[in-house]
């Protein structure tokens, strides 16, 4: 087996939710742009996804730098950004949270949004059960009183965006210093605008971080950093419950690989 990796981060849309081999989350779709990528390396890498559903973009940025740290000899790196409003935290009860002591929250974790999530995973047994498994594991963790209390008094896109752009800024600078290729991408892209059209360079803090994220690293689906799940509502892709499902990435693999080839490498197949 080859001692070099190939490393993507993400969140469900990386790690490939509701694809047609989804096994419940147990492990990680191979029907994903990002596996497909990989394939087309023409290398022997060692493919690492540090992607995990529910993620957001501070998680994205730990989980990718800690799967480089943790890989030697990595050769390339991918990461679709994901939306805002999801926090990540370090918590004090964490036996029953990840592997370690982190955790995502996310608004789906407040009583507020309980219906919509039951209705948004009516037809989906397996989001369902994970849904309902995580809203187990969280009695008792001190999550969900947290949750409350952010989405109540503190949560704000301001906020959400500035840790946005942090994470990116954070981990595209480790990447350069390491020497790693990488290139980067989004889910939606509520990241840099608000609506489609107002951008979030909303004072000189703001515009001042804009300016540090290398754009000339990035693959957008269309005008104003169109993300992958917009491109495929926009085309009309077979989705899941809250996904795009297998055509939606193989288009998309091809769409981003001439990017890919540029910023990474890759075969001419």
């Amino acid at each position: 087996m080859s001692n070099s990796n190939f490393i993507a981060g993400g969140c469900s849309f990386t790690y490939g939710s509701e694809l047609s081999d989804d096994d419940r989350g147990k492990n990680f779709s191979k029907k994903t742009w990002a596996y497909q990528l990989f394939n087309k390396t023409g290398m022997e890498h060692n493919f690492v996804c540090s992607a995990k559903p529910g993620a957001g973009n501070s998680a994205i940025a730990r989980r990718t730098f800690h799967a480089v740290s943790n890989h030697g000899n990595v050769k390339g790196v991918v990461v679709m950004w994901s939306f805002n409003s999801r926090y990540d935290w370090a918590m004090p009860k964490h036996k029953h949270l990840e592997d370690t002591r982190w955790t995502t929250i996310s608004p789906w974790d407040t009583s507020a949004r309980a219906n919509e999530v039951r209705e948004a995973l009516l037809n989906e047994q397996g989001q369902q059960e994970e849904w309902k498994r995580r809203t187990g594991l969280l009695e008792g963790t001190g999550v969900k009183p947290f949750a409350e209390a952010i989405y109540k008094y503190a949560a704000n896109e301001y906020h959400e965006t500035y840790l946005g752009w942090k994470s990116i800024i954070w981990l595209q600078n480790i990447l350069e210093k390491k020497r790693i290729p990488f290139m980067f991408t989004l889910a939606d892209n509520s990241l840099f605008y608000h609506k489609m059209h107002q951008h979030k360079d909303q004072d000189d803090l703001m515009g001042s971080l804009h300016k540090e994220i290398d754009f000339t690293k990035w693959f957008s689906f269309g005008e104003r950093m169109m993300g992958f799940n917009q491109w495929a509502l926009l085309n009309d892709y077979d989705r899941g419950t809250t996904h795009p499902l297998d055509k939606a990435h193989k288009d998309a693999t091809m769409l981003m690989l001439p990017t890919f080839k540029k910023l990474i490498g890759g075969s001419n197949d």
